[in-house]
């Protein structure tokens, strides 16, 4: 190998260092790479076009500024202008304004997310206060006023409780709070807040100095009406004057909703004298309304404990769970309002703590406690109950831990401790000599369980502990899905929000798609990818419905400000060039 071939090799590579270096992006200043990193978080960058910082550009970067000036209601010129800077530097609400970027203007308007609430009546509750504010009636008052310049606009009731679950939770909380979006303290994100197809939380910065009624101060009204407009499923909208514009203006003593904000609630949920059918009360409801409600303080949370003791469909079609001296009625998509109530206020002569319940195709139910049980129909006791275990159900041990009508036969099972046994009431005796049985024959069943129940989707359930296991009574072993049973109960049957709320944009380890969480009550298989058609049906049954792409989880990126430019362009610029001196040093190795 000569030296002509030497000094060839060495021009060439020469010749690629210059290349390299003159592809790469000039040195980004302090001001434009906070720039960039606002912009980024607000959704006028792409995000991966951000994840090499070689590829990053003043090219991108002022489309981008374009974009937020458009936005923005600004002379689009592309640079960093003082009316864009100050404006880039104003409070404003933490959930991006917009995914990607557009090169053509468009029509001044409201933007829709792309999920909305398929119920009329929405709970909420303030888990957590604002610490500057003693007097929490008067952010009660602010909360209940924000909700009703909503509530005026369309059929939407909003209902305040102090416990219990809850569709919309706020909270005013400091830093990294649990959700993956830390607050940033005084000014710039003020609040942020969950959609509904992700659980319609929201979010207040507790370091804010919030204020009521006051021009001092940021004021919590104000902000609170513009959240929940994104707990009910609006986007940013541009118009400089809506209530949904992303950026605070300060206080307004007649705040109210521009005609943009009204046309966008309205075109999800109604105007106000359209009326939903379905939210009239079928007949023979019961009034379980908070003005009905007795004190249930004591009641125990089933978002903390699911574990409960019994579980049936009485004859009025109705699902009840039962646990400690409290129930509950459970819906296809969520706890129903009114509940917990107590055994005793409306199962007249029903104790507490039971041990197991079915209810048979002819309507009877039946409750077992101890060594004793209970005949209704519906809420109402028959006549000469309780009466002994041994003597109604012969054959069946006292302290069962379920009961349940198996749809493979229809014949009724006892489980308790690692056995079972089968009861054909019209068998003389009704339990055959071949029993109990081991619980291993239920592949997959553990032993112990707490309570089982047949689903209208004809799989069998079974539960233990906080979670649960459905049973393919077809297959006669434990479904597999993803993620894979048993599950929480909490999340999938009471439809509680703490796991989402962590992660919203869960991703499968398996696939990386996104998941999407549904109460597992179709037979279908849940947390399916959102490509996946089972998503069409399994939407139908929840208080959330998709009526179009959806965006995803609103903030998208975190970034950290602190980082220097020099910081930022060090790490450009090093990479391409040790790559190059590596080469070179690997193949003079050969020479």
């Amino acid at each position: 190998m000569g030296p002509n071939f030497c000094f060839g090799f060495l021009s060439a590579v020469v010749g690629i260092s210059v290349i390299v270096s003159n592809a790469m992006p000039a040195q980004i200043s302090d001001s434009d790479l906070q720039a960039m990193m606002y912009l980024k978080h607000y959704g006028y960058m792409n995000e991966t076009s951000s994840k090499s910082s070689s590829l990053i550009d003043y090219d991108s970067l002022k489309i981008a500024i374009k974009d937020f000036q458009r936005f923005a209601g600004l002379n689009e010129t592309g640079e960093l202008d003082n009316e864009t800077i100050t404006m880039i530097e104003m409070p404003r609400c933490g959930v991006k304004d917009k995914v990607g970027h557009s090169n053509s203007a468009r029509r001044k308007r409201y933007a829709l997310q792309g999920s909305k609430w398929r119920v009329s009546n929405l709970t909420y509750r303030i888990s957590k206060y604002p610490s500057r504010i003693k007097d929490h009636l008067k952010v009660d008052k602010e909360i209940e006023k924000a909700f009703k310049i909503w509530s005026d606009a369309t059929s939407l009731k909003f209902i305040p409780k102090k416990s219990g679950r809850v569709h919309i939770d706020i909270m005013f909380e400091r830093g990294e709070h649990g959700d993956g979006d830390p607050f940033d303290g005084p000014g710039k994100t003020l609040a942020h807040a969950f959609f509904p197809q992700y659980g319609g939380d929201a979010h207040f910065d507790d370091e804010e100095k919030w204020s009521t009624g006051s021009y001092f101060g940021t004021n919590v009204f104000q902000v609170a009406a513009h959240e929940f407009g994104h707990s009910l499923g609006l986007s940013h909208s541009d118009v400089k004057q809506a209530l949904m514009a992303p950026f605070y203006r300060g206080y307004d003593p007649n705040y109210k909703l521009d005609e943009d904000d009204m046309l966008a609630i309205q075109a999800l949920y109604g105007t106000r004298t359209d009326e939903k059918k379905d939210d009239a009360k079928p007949d023979g409801e019961e009034d379980h309304t908070s003005s009905s409600h007795p004190d249930t303080s004591d009641a125990p949370d089933l978002c903390q404990d699911s574990s409960i003791d019994a579980v049936t469909k009485t004859k009025n079609g109705k699902t009840y769970v039962f646990k400690d001296e409290f129930y509950w009625q459970i819906k296809d998509d969520e706890i129903a309002d009114g509940y917990p109530r107590r055994i005793s206020d409306d199962w007249g002569g029903l104790p507490g703590y039971l041990d197991g319940v079915l209810t048979w195709s002819d309507g009877k139910t039946f409750f077992f406690k101890d060594d004793k049980y209970w005949r209704f129909r519906n809420k109402q006791m028959n006549t000469g109950y309780p009466k002994k275990i041994s003597v109604g159900f012969e054959g069946i041990p006292d302290n069962i831990d379920a009961v349940f009508v198996w749809s493979g036969n229809g014949k009724t099972y006892f489980f308790k401790g690692d056995k079972y046994w089968r009861f054909e009431s019209r068998s003389d005796p009704p339990v055959s000599d071949r029993y109990p049985r081991p619980i291993s024959n239920w592949e997959g069943i553990p032993n112990d369980i707490d309570a089982a129940f047949q689903w209208t989707n004809d799989r069998t359930y079974f539960f233990k502990g906080t979670s649960y296991y459905r049973f393919n009574d077809r297959t006669f072993t434990v479904d597999s899905g993803k993620p894979p049973y048993p599950r929480s109960t909490s999340v999938w049957w009471f439809h509680c929000k703490a796991s989402s709320r962590s992660h919203p944009n869960r991703s499968s380890l398996e696939t990386g798609e996104e998941k999407v969480h549904h109460v597992d009550k179709t037979g279908n298989s849940k947390g399916v990818t959102s490509s996946s058609d089972e998503i069409k049906s399994d939407f139908d049954d929840m208080d959330v419905s998709m009526y179009q792409s959806s965006e995803g989880r609103q903030v998208i990126c975190n970034y950290k400000p602190s980082q220097s430019a020099q910081e930022y362009n060090s790490s450009s610029s090093m990479t391409p060039f040790l790559v190059v001196m590596s080469f070179i040093q690997l193949l003079l190795a050969f020479l």
